[in-house]
């Protein structure tokens, strides 16, 4: 009978065995299937706003252009723009024009038309004279019913008829007399200096007519303002438009101070204008206005038809559920996202309210504190295994 094995021959004898169960092991172990690596960022409840961002530019609120207010020969204005003046302050001053000479054939023919005007006038005052005359005679005949009624009629539409054409001289000859005294020689002194004045205390915008010049009535001589009651013009989208109210926040940027200035929208314009885009699409625009409300001693320097950023807040508030909007995806018609649970990528449906632009309302389907992952792609699969690298 043979003695039993060792114990050290024994362990020799079954090492082959356990190594190639370490070896099938670690090659088991290296040939499954590694996480995939995503980006994630978790759901969380804060402020959020939807914004939109355009130009728009500075103009004053109440505008008053100062026009000639007759025709004649403007002197010098002495402002530039920039200059305070105060309401009646004489910003310009004009000199009426005096009537024109008349050549001498110009006034023989005027003096004529006066002697033919003054002789007209004496005979239809002649013939006034008569129907006058006739009238009384046949008053009195029809008094003593020795004349018709019609006859009576006649007299009176005669007499009626001769004092109209008397008073159609008399105008005639005043228009032919005022003709000639009117033009004059001209030496005829013209009427004093008329003053124009300041309607409303500011300064002066623009000034049209600057140097020594003929004016005629109406012909815009400069422009006021106050250039501390400003307003922001603002070129929206007519869809965006629509979303508005009055009052609605508005931040104005870039407009060459350190901060931003704060207004509100006072009027969203009811029509709408086709604007081309710069890159040739056709856009329906509406004129937002906006009230700035940051104070004077903040903004010195704005002016009238300054370039500003704005950016309106359509909608706001202080506490929502959200996620960065790389985590949400379409899947059939509808919002999803993958949540992270267990080291695996869950798809879940969500319900997508309001956006900001990088973060959005989740209005269902999340909860505070979920890991979402963002941009999944087509990479990313329900069930799949993944390592979270948070931002």
């Amino acid at each position: 009978m043979s003695p039993p094995p060792s114990a050290p021959a024994t362990r020799r004898r079954w090492f082959p065995y356990a190594a190639g169960v370490v070896l099938l092991l670690l090659l088991g172990f290296g040939l499954r299937p590694r996480p995939s690596v995503v980006e994630t960022a978790r759901a969380v409840t804060g402020p959020l706003h939807a914004t939109v961002s355009e130009e728009g530019k500075t103009r004053i609120r109440d505008r008053f252009v100062v026009s000639a207010p007759v025709t004649g020969q403007l002197r010098r204005v002495p402002f530039k723009p920039g200059a305070v003046v105060a309401a009646g302050d004489v910003v310009a001053a004009i000199e009426p024009m005096a009537a024109t000479p008349l050549d001498p054939r110009s006034r023989a023919l005027a003096e004529a038309r006066r002697t033919a005007a003054a002789a007209t006038l004496e005979k239809v005052a002649a013939a006034h004279a008569l129907a006058v005359s006739e009238l009384r005679r046949v008053e009195r005949m029809f008094a003593e019913q020795t004349v018709s009624p019609q006859d009576l009629e006649g007299a009176q539409l005669r007499e009626t008829v001769a004092a109209r054409e008397v008073v159609a001289a008399e105008g005639a000859l005043r228009a032919a007399e005022a003709e000639l005294a009117g033009a004059g020689s001209g030496r005829d002194a013209g009427p004093g200096l008329v003053e124009v004045r300041a309607p409303v205390a500011g300064r002066v915008l623009r000034v049209f007519q600057e140097s020594e010049r003929p004016l005629a009535a109406g012909t815009p001589v400069l422009e006021l303002g106050d250039p501390s009651d400003l307003e922001v013009v603002i070129e929206l989208l007519s869809r965006d438009g629509a979303a508005l109210a009055p009052g609605a926040r508005v931040e104005l940027d870039q407009w060459g101070g350190p901060q931003p200035l704060a207004a509100r929208v006072r009027l969203v314009e009811p029509a709408a204008f086709t604007k081309i885009s710069a890159l040739g699409v056709e856009e329906q625009r509406v004129n937002v206005v906006a009230d700035i409300v940051t104070p004077l001693a903040e903004r010195p320097t704005l002016g009238d038809n300054f370039r500003v950023e704005a950016r309106v807040f359509l909608w706001e508030s202080d506490r929502v559920l959200k996620v960065p909007v790389s985590a949400l995806f379409r899947r059939g018609g509808a919002w999803a996202a993958y949540v992270v649970r267990g080291g695996r990528a869950a798809l879940v449906p969500v319900e997508a309210g309001r956006s900001s632009g990088t973060e959005v309302q989740v209005l269902a389907g999340l909860q505070e504190g979920d890991e979402v992952v963002l941009y999944p792609g087509d990479r990313v699969q329900d069930g799949m295994r993944v390592q979270p690298v948070r931002i």
